[in-house]
């Protein structure tokens, strides 16, 4: 087969799977995230395995500890963050006036002169304009959960996701060994080796950030909480869902933070303060010694690159593109230095040298 036609065969191959994702992204959600339980367990049923634990119990067992952690989770958790979100809703309109109190000073004074034009009115125009984006986001809110989709989405996760992750779990091995059999015989080595990259990058990005995450939010939401910051828990755990993207947990979690402590506790530093130092100390945390253990420096991955993939995905295909935009990411980075690396060992490279000695681009040379 030409160079051509396998290039034919696998645009034509990828373009087949992103219109199935299209057609189906409605309906792929329990799926895929039952798919993606099974490969963020698969090593968990392996070394169960080797210690004699038949394949079917493991999976088995391992599904049912899952939901039973995620009922419990549910009990304990979710009706806390339920009763914060309808309070941080309501306490909104309170909220937007003690910002009106405290900037007022600021517009009227010789801020205000700064800027120029009546202060009044740039006082009045900050007051509108928090109004107008409270009440977007409130009824954005309501909007998709008196949709009735959002509780559709959920039971269909939580119902058949397990089911879905518990055969895939059993049969995970078996499924490895015949698509490795199907590889083309010339290209196997090759094939071979890229996916173990692709899987290297994916694992270890996915299992160690979203541990990360999940220690984060929890620091986070029982940190905030200690200090006495309102809705300090439903911050907390929202900067540990972010972080899956990194910094981006953090700097959000910092800002809506500090905007409440200053609300909150102003004239009072203090509070403040502390809020500031949970936040620090978490991302010293992350920084110097969660993210180095569990994630690693070689992962592949770089935030900017992540988040543009998130968007891209999502916006394509929902929330289903948002669980396959990391996979593809990573999956498209190893392509890509692939891809580098033959272009910088190919003839074309070296054409471009004068005396035909390919040279590292980045080291000086005469």
């Amino acid at each position: 087969m030409t160079l051509g036609r396998q290039l034919g065969f696998w645009l034509g191959t990828l373009a087949g799977f992103l219109a199935f994702l299209w057609l189906f992204s409605g309906v792929l959600l329990p799926f895929v995230a039952g798919i993606a339980l099974a490969y963020l367990l698969d090593p968990v049923a392996d070394r169960l395995e080797r210690i004699g634990v038949p394949r079917w119990a493991a999976a088995a067992g391992i599904v049912l500890g899952l939901v039973v952690a995620l009922i419990v989770l549910l009990i304990l958790v979710v009706p806390l963050l339920g009763a914060q979100t309808s309070a941080l809703i309501e306490r909104v309109p309170s909220l937007i006036a003690r910002v009106q109190v405290m900037v007022a000073p600021y517009f009227d004074g010789q801020f205000g002169r700064l800027l120029g034009g009546d202060t009044k009115n740039l006082s009045g125009g900050v007051t509108a304009a928090l109004t107008q984006g409270a009440s977007w986001v409130s009824g954005v809110v309501q909007s998709l959960w008196n949709g009735g989709q959002a509780i559709v989405s959920i039971v269909s996760v939580l119902v058949i996701s397990p089911v879905v992750a518990a055969y895939m779990l059993i049969d995970w091995d078996r499924m490895i060994a015949r698509i490795d059999g199907w590889l083309p015989r010339r290209h196997r080595a090759t094939v071979r080796g890229l996916a173990a990259e692709m899987n290297a990058a994916v694992s270890g990005f996915v299992r160690g950030q979203v541990s990360v995450s999940a220690a984060m939010g929890l620091f986070y939401g029982l940190g905030l909480a200690l200090v006495g910051l309102e809705f300090g828990l439903l911050i907390g755990l929202m900067a540990g869902v972010l972080g899956i993207i990194p910094y981006l947990g953090f700097g959000t979690g910092l800002i809506v933070g500090l905007a409440v402590a200053l609300v909150q506790f102003w004239p009072d530093w203090h509070g403040i303060a502390l809020v500031g130092a949970v936040f620090a100390a978490g991302q010293a945390l992350e920084g110097w010694v969660l993210t180095p253990n569990w994630v690693g420096r070689s992962v592949g991955l770089h935030p900017v690159w992540l988040l543009f993939a998130l968007f891209a995905f999502g916006s394509l295909f929902g929330f289903v593109g948002m669980l396959v935009a990391v996979p593809a990411a990573a999956s498209v980075g190893v392509l890509a230095r692939f891809a580098l690396e033959q272009y910088l060992a190919s003839g074309l490279y070296a054409d471009g040298d004068p005396e035909g000695i390919r040279h590292d681009p980045d080291v000086p040379h005469e």
